[in-house]
This record gives structure tokens, sequence and C-alpha cells, in this order.
């Protein structure tokens, strides 16, 4: 039984190469396609591919974003919030105290990398939000 199972039926993909009888799979979600040659569709547009959706300045870079941002940020942060001490105070003393010993690297347990990581976070919250606000504005979103 297991022999004549075996011998009546081939496996699709590997009895391909010995029969010219083709499988064509159709679905309602896939549709055939003319498959062109990369190259060809390069030299009807010229060799330039090009989107029209798509900015190429995409950044939109805006040194008031920048400005307002560091502004925007440095005022909140020398509030002094901490035992006394603004954030930006006691990340520029861990700089100070962290050069007086300048060949040696700041250790592990240091103060100054907890400064360093909430200061710089936050100034990169306040640009990204700073560029949303500016752009969407631009852009009459808000």
């Amino acid at each position: 039984m297991a022999t004549t199972f075996a011998a009546a039926s081939t496996v699709v993909g590997l009895g391909s190469s010995l029969s010219s009888k083709r499988t064509c799979l159709s679905s309602d979600f896939v549709r055939p396609v003319m498959v062109r040659s990369p190259l060809r569709q390069g030299q009807a547009s010229g060799g330039r591919f090009t989107c029209m959706s798509f900015q190429s300045d995409w950044l939109r870079r805006d040194l008031n974003v920048i400005g307002f941002g560091l502004i925007g940020w440095l005022v909140p942060s020398s509030v002094p919030a901490i035992d006394g001490k603004s954030l930006t105070g006691l990340f520029f003393d861990s700089i100070g105290a962290e050069l007086a010993h300048f060949p040696t690297p700041p250790a592990l347990t240091s103060q100054f990398w907890l400064w360093l990581i909430c200061w710089h976070l936050g100034l990169f919250i306040t640009l990204t939000f700073g560029q949303i606000g500016f752009k969407g504005r631009a852009d009459k979103y808000f």
C-alpha cells in the first residue's frame, strides 16, 4: 500500500523538472503581474527614479527650532528643584568634578552619568516636540 502511494504521487517542486506540466495558482488576493527587468525600467525614465510624494527636503531644518528648543530646555532645567540646585547646575558641577582628574574617566557609580542622561534626554525630548510644534504650525495641523 505504501509503495503504491509513493509511486502514484509526486511532490510538487521535486518532480517539476521531469514533467512539462506547470501549476498556476491564482487567488482573489494575488493577481498575475508582468515582471519587468529593472534595467529597462531605468532606461524608460531616463535612468532616474523619482517619487512624487516624497519631499527631497524631508528634514526641513529650521534653526528657530534649535534655538527656541535649547532655550526652552535651559530655562526649566535651571530651576533649583533638586535640594536647592538645578539640573543644569548639577550637570555642569559634575563635569567640573570629573575634569579635575582628567586622564581618568568617570567611574560607573559617578553621579555624572545620571545628570548627563537626564539633561540630554530632556533636551532631545524638548527639541523633538519643538520640531513637531513648529512644523505642525507651519503646515496648519493646529
